[in-house]
């Protein structure tokens, strides 16, 4: 069985060696959220998913969700339920959430370490609370008055929990076929019509109420996703007073059988003349279900970097603890039969790997996540470009740090080789459950559309721009630096390139729109290495500006030297994709 241990030393260094985001809460206006208030969160946090949720991950995995197809109830593997009714005693529930509806009112970036915890410690079981949060965020955003009231409290409260209703058995990522239905009764409520598959936590035994955000169209809906309409379709009738009535014309019809995370319920879901109402405009609702959306796509990226923590810590444990052979250059531990895979070259190479993607993507990650607190700033222009250094950002943590999570699952398995394979050591269940994060909320390909057709080409790149600045500013104050020198210079070349790149792109798909279709995906993670170079860069120099002991200065310098030298190449070869073009790409004929 796998373990976890929350690395909170690496996450506290992030959020204020890196990021100083105590002080910036303290400037935008986030007054509770001192440095002795988020320290007390993660370390009772820690507790939580070491202590709780940790230990049922095997268990979820092993039991599976079950569907009574008679009722169309879903009982979720031992354990869980209790662990939720922990968790939202404790208040995570509303952890960043508007103290006016019940929540804690902290940073969004305070509650990020909470959920990178949560799905280390046991992913199945953190996809039931994950869509709550997108549901509020859309709710508060979008929704009528009444209707925060009636549904937010008890979704921040964690007495209900919430779901986003996508996706349809001919329709995925293309919503302009949805065909699910809305007619309007005479109450001023909607009568939903529909099949909806794919839904996380669709259907549970956590709460007394499930909300279900529902795209659907309306009678007179123009064709394509300009006709797509938002509802807010409870599990249990609600009024307009916050009322519990009878059951809705809501149920489960069946549960996906899955290569992993078993004890998250993906369920199939029945709408049958059910009662919903509408949030926000009529044909507008792209605009609430985008707000979950991009909040889920951060929240994923987080599954992706948790994943890829646990793995690391097991194989490093066990390539300590595994005796194999001597190492080339002669035994390091003679008093041993075999010396430790530690010393293993290509053992390294994997476990540095992990460690490299893993703390300079907690980086990454976090700092995403305080764009969203810079949203408060006082200042238009500080807002504006936090906002769109966030949209440009998105999809490249979304789909980076789950795509570098299948990678770190997997190298971390080839680290116990055959004993990796085998259920025993609970390897193979994160490679597993790591799969589908690549997947859900957006595979890698919509993600690498969206950063090259809509945040680059579409909007000019607006966010690049913060991003290329952000780099620029970083690399003129350290210039003079000679211990950041081998970091500073790549890492300005490789911006450099970046911009070339991004303007040839361009050009060629003025004439030609499918290069952008070509160039997406490399351009995608062309970004991701990049990105995550200046955050590495940003690392060693918050290490040496520390107080930390000289052992972590160096071990954050020895990790950096090995990204730039192994890993940041690799985008060399996205860029040659790249300057293939779509020439490279033939149309294949139908043989």
């Amino acid at each position: 069985m796998s373990t976890y241990k929350a690395p909170l030393d690496d996450i506290r260094f992030v959020l204020f060696d890196v990021l100083h985001a105590d002080a910036a809460f303290q400037r935008l206006g986030f007054t509770d959220a001192t440095r002795d208030i988020l320290d007390a969160v993660m370390d009772e946090g820690a507790r939580f998913c070491e202590s709780v949720l940790a230990p049922l991950n095997a268990v979820g995995d092993q039991a599976g969700c079950t569907l009574d197809k008679a009722s169309g109830q879903v009982t979720t593997p031992p354990g869980f339920k209790e662990a939720y009714a922990e968790y939202a005693a404790g208040g995570w529930a509303g952890l960043s959430s508007p103290e006016a509806f019940g929540g804690q009112g902290l940073p969004h970036a305070a509650g990020v370490p909470i959920k990178e915890m949560i799905d280390a410690a046991n992913l199945s079981w953190g996809n039931f609370p994950l869509l709550s949060h997108g549901a509020t965020e859309a709710l508060l955003h979008h929704g009528e008055d009444w209707q925060r009231e009636a549904f937010l409290r008890p979704l921040v409260e964690g007495r209900w929990t919430g779901t986003m209703c996508l996706t349809e058995p001919h329709c995925g990522s293309d919503l302009g076929l949805l065909k699910t239905r809305a007619e309007p009764c005479s109450d001023g409520s909607y009568s939903i019509t529909g099949t909806k598959i794919f839904i996380t936590a669709g259907e549970h035994d956590f709460t007394e109420n499930i909300v279900h955000l529902v795209l659907a169209r309306l009678p007179d809906a123009p064709a394509g996703s300009k006709g797509i309409s938002l509802f807010v379709v409870p599990k249990v009738r609600v009024d307009r007073k916050g009322a519990m009535r009878e059951a809705n014309a809501v149920r489960c019809g069946s549960l996906e059988h899955k290569m992993g995370i078993h004890g998250s319920a993906t369920c199939v879901i029945n709408f049958d003349a059910a009662q919903g109402y509408l949030v926000g405009q009529p044909h507008k609702g792209l605009m609430g279900m985008f707000t979950m959306m991009n909040s889920a796509r951060l929240a994923v990226g987080l599954q992706g970097l948790g994943l890829s923590d646990r793995a690391l810590q097991n194989a490093l444990r066990y390539s300590r603890e595994r005796l194999q052979m001597r190492a080339l250059s002669g035994p390091r531990h003679p008093e041993k039969p075999a010396d430790p895979i530690i010393v293993h070259p290509d053992v390294r190479r994997m476990l540095l790997t992990c460690k490299a993607l893993v703390e300079g993507g907690r980086a990454m990650a976090y700092h995403s996540a305080l764009l969203l607190d810079e949203a408060h700033d006082a200042d238009a222009d500080a807002r504006a470009a936090a906002d769109a250094l966030l949209g440009f950002m998105t999809p490249i943590v979304k789909a980076c740090l789950t795509e570098w999570g299948v990678e770190c699952t997997y190298h971390a398995l080839q680290c116990f080789g055959g004993h990796g394979y085998i259920a025993e050591h609970g390897m193979e269940q994160l490679a597993r459950d790591a799969r589908i994060t690549t997947l859900y909320e957006g595979t890698t390909g919509i993600q690498a559309l969206d950063l090259l057709g809509r945040k680059v080409i579409q909007l000019q790149g607006a966010g690049l721009k913060v991003m290329l600045g952000m780099v620029e500013a970083f690399c003129k104050e350290h210039a003079q630096d000679e211990r950041l020198a081998p970091f500073v210079g790549p890492l300005q070349a490789s911006a450099a390139e970046w911009q070339q790149l991004t303007t040839r792109i361009a050009k060629a798909a003025a004439g030609n729109a499918d290069e952008i279709g070509a160039a997406a995906y490399d351009y995608l993670m062309y970004s991701g290495y990049v990105a995550l170079a200046y955050w590495w860069a940003r690392s060693v120099a918050a290490a040496d500006a520390s107080s930390h002991p000289d052992a972590f200065k160096q071990d954050k310098r020895d990790t950096a030297t090995f990204y730039f030298a192994r890993i940041l190449p690799r985008a060399l070869a996205h860029a040659a994709a790249i300057e293939s073009g779509i020439a490279s790409l033939p149309e294949l004929g139908e043989a």
